[in-house]
């Protein structure tokens, strides 16, 4: 019996569609998403922006600055030697992204693709959160008013590099991620929750990888997977991506609905705020969400 497979999901066969969600986010935690919505003229046009900004010189990316880290510029060295990565934080929040581009010296045409590209990756975000509520029964909107990150990255890949670690293995912080993977220069691995195996999340060109977070597995009440995953290097060249983070509410803790707490699923996770919980895993260096075990309740 051969590997098992990272699943993919068709957003245009709609039989089905909100449990298979669920599902993947359970058995997973990571899927890939095909006929998803945004277009393909709109992906090249992101990922051709995303090049050229990360070409920008050092001085000038330094300038994507935050008062908190990971909010901002990450340069080389911080969370790996190859790996650099700029953000706009809280996309959605009004003019952010004139202030990204007024940090960096963007062009009113990067500016555009970018916009453009980030909402239509938050609707998709939307669209999967009211399916998450559907296959689980739910209703309300899940994600309103959150705030999101979108992060392009950048490998810097060379003949010395191969079979090193572009990304180390790590979950997300936050809810979900929505990424674009390179299309051409594989390097995603994926931890298969079963086995223990890493399985390589071989890239489809057109599609988007889904990653739940250690939010969603708060939330979900235990239910779903904060996958664990990694970014290795297979060959000596530049690999970039782009991520979409859907992070945690803003102005409320981070705790599952009562609807999926009863007594055969006893409440699990204490709430907290998310602000408090990104800061508690940079603290207690817990990249693979081993955080989440502070706040387990007595009966977990």
């Amino acid at each position: 019996m051969g590997k098992r497979s990272v699943p993919v999901i068709d957003m245009q066969d709609v039989s089905g569609l909100a449990e298979k969600i669920v599902r993947a986010c359970e058995e997973w935690g990571c899927f890939r998403l095909v006929n998803h919505g945004v277009p393909m003229e709109l992906m090249a046009e992101m990922k051709g922006a995303t090049r050229s900004l990360m070409d920008l010189p050092m001085e000038t990316k330094l300038k994507n600055s935050h008062p908190e880290p990971g909010k901002g510029y990450t340069p080389p060295n911080m969370a790996s030697p190859y790996f650099e990565g700029l953000s706009v934080y809280d996309m959605t929040s009004p003019g952010a992204f004139d202030h990204f581009c007024s940090q960096i010296d963007a062009s009113p045409h990067q500016r555009e693709v970018l916009e453009k590209y980030g909402f239509a990756l938050h609707d998709l975000a939307q669209l999967l959160g009211s399916k998450l509520m559907e296959g689980l029964g739910l209703s309300g909107e899940l994600f309103k008013g959150w705030p999101c990150q979108l992060k392009m990255n950048k490998y810097n890949y060379s003949p010395e590099t191969v079979g090193l670690t572009g990304a180390v293995m790590h979950s997300d912080p936050g809810f979900l991620t929505i990424l674009q993977d390179d299309e051409i220069v594989n390097g995603l691995e994926a931890v298969d929750t079963i086995t223990g195996e890493l399985v390589p999340v071989d890239p489809i060109p057109g599609t988007l990888v889904v990653n739940v977070g250690d939010v969603a597995t708060v939330w979900s009440n235990g239910r779903f997977c904060n996958v664990k995953h990694r970014v290795q290097c297979y060959e000596p060249t530049i690999r970039t991506s782009i991520a979409l983070f859907v992070l945690g509410p803003k102005d409320e803790k981070v705790e599952a609905p009562p609807q999926l707490v009863d007594s055969d699923h006893p409440r699990r996770y204490i709430p907290f705020d998310f602000e408090d919980y990104r800061k508690l895993r940079t603290k207690t260096n817990s990249p693979t969400g081993g955080a989440l075990k502070y706040f387990l309740t007595q009966s977990s």
